[in-house]
């Protein structure tokens, strides 16, 4: 039973994530803005984040 409603509920969430995506403009667009490069100022992990954010006392 609970294998039933992880493949259902793991299907339905990609289908979900199919039918937002599909109506995009910007998908076949050849035109479209190039997407920004990732910043190279730090490390982007999220330990290095938290730190900045909360320093331990």
């Amino acid at each position: 039973m609970i294998d039933n409603f992880a493949l259902a509920l793991t299907h339905g969430l990609l289908i979900l994530a199919a039918w937002r995506l599909l109506p995009r403009n910007d998908l076949d667009d050849v035109n479209a803005p190039e997407p920004a490069p990732p910043s190279t100022k730090g490390s982007g992990r999220l330990v290095d984040t938290l730190k900045k954010v909360r320093p331990r006392a």
